[in-house]
């Protein structure tokens, strides 16, 4: 996941994904990343991330916003 601090909306997604991941067992692993950082625009920008919060999936970009609770788990289920 992409972030940054001054996103309102990205706080509540990471909370949805805190709640929605365990139910996944050990099949994905949550990470941050913080896209106003040096690392994180680099690596923001080499992904093509222009707006937060990003969630990608095995290096795919999944969701470039707070996706309804159903949708984040249908498209999991996918994986």
């Amino acid at each position: 996941m992409f972030y940054t601090l001054t996103c309102p909306n990205c706080k509540p997604f990471k909370r949805l994904l805190n709640e929605v991941l365990p139910e996944f067992g050990d099949k994905f692993e949550f990470k941050t990343t913080l896209a106003n950082s040096p690392t994180g625009m680099f690596r923001s920008m080499k992904l093509g991330i222009h707006s937060v919060p990003t969630v990608l999936i095995n290096n795919v970009i999944e969701f470039r916003e707070v996706p309804a609770r159903q949708e984040l788990i249908n498209k999991l289920k996918l994986y």
